[in-house]
């Protein structure tokens, strides 16, 4: 019986299939696993910014919701907190938990400073102020789709460029200085009796060192500006509390986000000025809703010149000096009302060149890379390929 039973022991398709099997799963286990794990943390942290929104979004919605019921935001947040749901984040149960113990939501955002953005946490507080939030919930709203913005740049190769191209392009001129070079120096001392080498290789070569900390420093800019996108507010909040006028003089300088500043500014302004707020505390208020120093500067500025007896119209030239924003507020001063209808225009035309300037400036940056990049591996190929085109041409002579 055991006799009969060889053959099928010993079947060559079975074990084929059987090692087949095993092959493929080792190739899914040592393969496949560990490049979807790269892959998902890609986009976990290209998508950091739409998920830190979406739960602003949702905190914005359950308020509005809860307004609409005659309930106060206190009380949407406890009840909203009893249901234990997790999508809502650690944060948002933290804020519940201030608010459980008395505090208004202005003083419990203060305590939990990262539950919501720093512009949206002003504008929620200042709408507590005038005793009507839902008046500023639209402006929040328009805040919050920044983050489409920020993660369509950062989807044109900028990331790639920072973990993949641009540190392989500093590598391979090192590599070549350290392993490459000295090689071909021994080749050609020894068949042409100590000759030196081409002028352009020479040169390339020489200055490699110089080369290299020019890429390294490159290299660290984008580490740093990705290590920026990557950690959100909690890193802005140290760099802010550590260089808080640099910071805000920088993105105040920055195109996109002086648009996006100027359209947040506009959009409180004009819904404290419907709420009858007095100028000097609109634009005062208005100001700190940007969460921005450099604003806050000008708008003190504004409020002195406000206080001279200066118009709002002319007074706000301190702070922006486009003539569109003058004119619409001139007539909206003459109807004595409807400022957020007659800036809602604006709002969105400022929102869309932000996002045009910002896709712009992603493309250009990634362009230039790619093209610096690819002009000194070319410099580097050309010193190396020209001292081989001399050993070609010394050995045709001989």
């Amino acid at each position: 019986m055991s006799d009969s039973f060889t053959p099928l022991l010993q079947s060559s398709p079975i074990q084929d299939f059987a090692l087949t099997v095993l092959g493929f799963l080792i190739y899914l286990l040592l393969g496949l696993v560990p490049l979807c794990g790269v892959i998902y943390v890609i986009y976990f942290l290209l998508t950091l910014p739409l998920r830190r929104n979406e739960r602003a979004r949702m905190i914005l919605d359950l308020i509005e919701l809860g307004l609409q019921e005659g309930r106060t935001p206190e009380a949407t947040i406890t009840s909203v907190a009893a249901s234990r749901d997790r999508s809502l984040g650690v944060r948002f149960y933290l804020l519940a938990a201030h608010v459980e113990e008395g505090l208004r939501l202005s003083q419990a955002l203060e305590k939990v400073p990262r539950v919501l953005p720093a512009q949206v946490r002003a504008m929620l507080i200042i709408g507590e102020r005038i005793g009507d939030i839902r008046k500023v919930l639209p402006a929040c709203r328009l805040l919050l789709r920044d983050s489409v913005s920020q993660v369509r740049g950062a989807l044109n190769y900028l990331i790639l460029l920072a973990f993949a191209a641009t540190p392989a392009v500093v590598i391979v001129p090192v590599v070549l200085k350290i392993f490459v070079m000295p090689k071909f120096v021994e080749v050609f001392a020894g068949m042409l009796d100590g000759r030196s080498l081409p002028g352009f290789t020479r040169l390339v070569f020489g200055g490699s060192t110089i080369t290299t900390a020019i890429q390294l420093g490159i290299v660290g800019v984008i580490f740093l500006v990705t290590l920026a996108y990557i950690g959100g507010p909690r890193l802005h909040g140290w760099i802010h509390r550590a260089f808080p006028s640099a910071q805000d003089w920088l993105l105040f300088r920055l195109p996109w986000r002086h648009k996006r500043l100027q359209r947040d500014f506009s959009a409180m302004l004009a819904v404290l000025l419907d709420a009858e707020v007095p100028e000097t505390e609109a634009v005062s208020f208005a100001a700190r809703a940007t969460a921005n120093f450099a604003v806050i500067r000008r708008a003190r500025k504004v409020c002195a010149l406000l206080q001279q007896g200066v118009k709002l119209p002319e007074a706000i030239r301190a702070l922006d000096n486009s003539h569109e924003l003058h004119w619409r507020l001139s007539n909206a001063l003459r109807r004595g009302s409807g400022f957020v209808r007659a800036l809602t225009g604006w709002h969105e035309a400022l929102d869309a060149k932000a996002f045009q300037l910002e896709q712009a400036a992603a493309q250009v940056v990634t362009t230039v890379l790619v093209l610096v990049n690819g002009l000194i591996v070319a410099t580097f190929m050309i010193a190396v390929f020209l001292v081989l085109i001399t050993l070609i041409n010394t050995a045709a002579l001989w």
